[in-house]
């Protein structure tokens, strides 16, 4: 694993750098089903807005290099269960960032009384996604056929992947 985050709740002068992870992410159009011309006024809403919490990952020197968002995957009798979203910096892959961000998120879940985690659209093309969440105890309890347009291979399966947390 690569050099130890720190992890902290999203402040608004961090909004800037944040944008600089999303764009390239979003507009690959290869893991998330955001519009690929998503504004950052878009993306400032379904990162920042809607969801419960959002947290940012520095690295050592300081730079955000990760974030993620925890909401309620359901509303009322499904809101126990928690869905997030990640994103890490192009330069930062391969360092163990994704893997720092999740275990935080799980902490962090906990701390606000969710019970289990899900995600809700894992594209299977996302090979490294696959298997980071399933080396961090995520099983596959779905597959969507063709639910996710990529950008490259048109349309493809995704995954919904589940833990409990408790």
């Amino acid at each position: 694993m690569g050099d130890t985050l720190t992890i902290r709740p999203f402040a608004e002068a961090d909004w800037p750098a944040v944008w600089r992870i999303m764009e390239p992410v979003i507009r690959a159009g290869d893991t998330y089903p955001y519009a690929i011309d998503m504004t950052a006024d878009g993306a400032r809403e379904m990162w920042l807005d809607i969801p419960e919490a959002t947290y940012v990952g520095e690295d050592v020197d300081g730079e955000i290099v990760g974030t993620y968002y925890l909401k309620p995957n359901q509303p009322k009798l499904g809101a126990h269960v928690v869905n997030a979203g990640y994103m890490v910096a192009e330069s930062a892959r391969g360092r163990g960032v994704g893997a720092q961000l999740c275990a935080h998120s799980q902490e962090e879940a906990l701390r606000l009384g969710y019970r289990a985690m899900q995600y809700n659209l894992v594209v299977k093309t996302n090979e490294a996604s696959v298997h980071l969440w399933q080396k961090m105890g995520f099983t596959i309890v779905g597959t969507l056929a063709g639910a996710f347009k990529h950008a490259e291979h048109g349309y493809v399966d995704a995954y919904v992947m589940y833990k409990e947390l408790v």
